[in-house]
């Protein structure tokens, strides 16, 4: 199949992150001709000037339009470029050089109109970004939702790293309002239209995850709040594993207070547990800081996503209004 490929890329606000993506773009390996499609959404800070340097090396397309958000941003990016095949990606990635060889190649033997890559931790990154790149991809804290794991019953493709073909793309109608959640909302609807998607595990990107604990709660917090409005729109992918961050929680707090009581067994689980998630993360990441930091960030993880998730169900569940008033600020408005 002949594949010609257009990079989506929104960015708001973010002129270096869209520097560093645009050199390892200048980098690929790939010798054919591909777009770069950038949505400057509404920001405050051009990154004008950063992309005019780019333009004799790298075929660019750049647009300047009001906020909206990043899925409408992709949206607008996707029916305006060129090829025929749409890699989103976020504007805190970088590319290493093999990225489009290897896409390309998987999608020759095995062709699918949705794909996702996993992403990984940069030597450069800060502790911070490495510790929160663990808790946000390893098997023991995400179960291998997020790109590292094969075997999971259909892989959703994250937009931070998706490729879409323009056939379903125009099919599904590109990303709804929501935000975060759209990814996981278009992968289901691009599913209820009879295609496939898949893993390309070596079509990885380095996300850099601009981001402290701070944000990174509010962050998978709002995970957390979504998740439950997905479940709503399609109730067919609701999941008991979905729970599983509230359950924990709850039960930590729970093991805690026996504890107290003189009954410490289930506390002696909890540890055990965090035992074994430090020593895969030094394993994983051979730096005992980060690895150290790894269990600040995966309860972070849990506690932010089991909260809102709850939170969520209680509110959904209980009330006749949509969701997107019971929370507006998960949603963006689309003129």
């Amino acid at each position: 199949m002949d594949l010609s490929f257009s990079f989506i890329i929104p960015v708001y606000n973010r002129p270096n992150e869209i520097k560093e993506l645009l050199n390892s773009l200048r980098l690929q390996t790939y010798d054919k001709t591909f777009e770069v499609v950038i949505v400057e959404d509404g920001s405050a800070i051009s990154s004008e000037e950063v992309i005019s340097d780019y333009v004799d090396t790298l075929a660019i397309s750049y647009y300047k339009k009001p906020n909206s958000g990043p899925g409408d941003s992709r949206n607008y990016g996707m029916a305006r470029a060129k090829g025929n095949y749409f890699i989103v990606l976020d504007s805190d990635c970088i590319l290493p050089p093999q990225y489009l060889v290897a896409a390309e190649k998987s999608l020759q033997e095995d062709y699918v109109h949705c794909y996702g890559g996993p992403d990984a931790a940069h030597e450069s990154f800060s502790t911070v970004q490495k510790a929160i790149n663990y808790a946000m991809t390893s098997f023991l804290t995400t179960g291998g939702i997020r790109g590292g794991k094969k075997a999971v019953d259909k892989f959703q493709p994250r937009s931070f790293n998706m490729g879409i073909s323009k056939e379903a793309f125009e099919n599904v109608g590109g990303y709804g309002n929501i935000h975060p959640g759209e990814d996981p909302d278009l992968t289901i609807r691009i599913w209820n239209s009879g295609y496939k998607t898949k893993l390309i595990s070596e079509a990885f990107v380095y996300h850099k995850r601009r981001i402290d604990w701070n944000k990174f709660y509010i962050q998978v917090n709002k995970f957390g709040m979504v998740r439950p409005i997905l479940n709503k729109w399609h109730p067919e992918t609701k999941k008991i594993t979905y729970w599983f961050p509230t359950v924990f929680c709850l039960g930590l707090i729970i093991s805690i207070i026996l504890a107290a009581l003189g009954f410490a067994v289930p506390l002696y689980l909890y540890a055990l547990y965090f035992s074994v998630l430090f020593v895969d993360a030094i394993v994983k990441t051979r730096n005992l800081k980060v690895a150290l930091l790894s269990l600040v960030a995966t309860a972070i993880q849990f506690f932010g996503y089991g909260y809102g998730f709850l939170k969520s169900t209680l509110y959904i569940n209980s009330s006749s209004k949509k969701p997107e008033e019971i929370f507006p600020k998960l949603f963006f408005r689309v003129s």
